[in-house]
């Protein structure tokens, strides 16, 4: 049939999971990526010794930079409903920020409580604002 479009409905659900997921790895690939750098440079201590409270609010500070990139990307490289792929990716992110909180709360030697704190009060509102950030942008969603 001349002019038929291709029925892509069926691909949207792999397409918004993917947006999720790429959004996902990409934060946590990045992360721990400048962790390694910054281990490497002797910004931080060796793996494995503590750290202080001020280095944990540079991993901190730029964790929550690459948050709001993620609820970007998400939002970005959704099929529809943006700022919907942003703010899943914001529960996902508090989900597992809660995790690590739970299974970090009675290890000191892990570092401070409020590191993993930190992160799970950010998620939401970091994805939130990177959807928003692509909304200004992209009057789309």
């Amino acid at each position: 049939m001349q002019g038929a479009q291709p029925d892509t409905t069926a691909r949207r659900p792999w397409r918004s999971t993917a947006a999720i997921v790429v959004a996902f790895l990409a934060v946590a690939i990045v992360s721990l990526a400048t962790d390694q750098v910054l281990h490497v440079l002797k910004v931080y201590p060796p793996w494995g010794q503590p750290m202080s409270d001020p280095l944990f609010g540079l991993a901190t500070a730029y964790r929550v930079v690459y948050t709001i990139a993620g609820g970007w990307l998400a939002a970005r490289l959704a099929p529809n409903r943006p700022m919907w792929h942003a703010m899943v990716l914001g529960v996902v992110g508090l989900v597992v920020a809660g995790a690590g909180a739970a299974a970090t709360w009675n290890r000191p030697d892990l570092g401070p409580a409020w590191y993993p704190l930190a992160l799970v009060v950010t998620a939401v509102p970091c994805c939130w604002l990177g959807g928003v950030l692509y909304r200004m942008r992209h009057r789309d969603g």
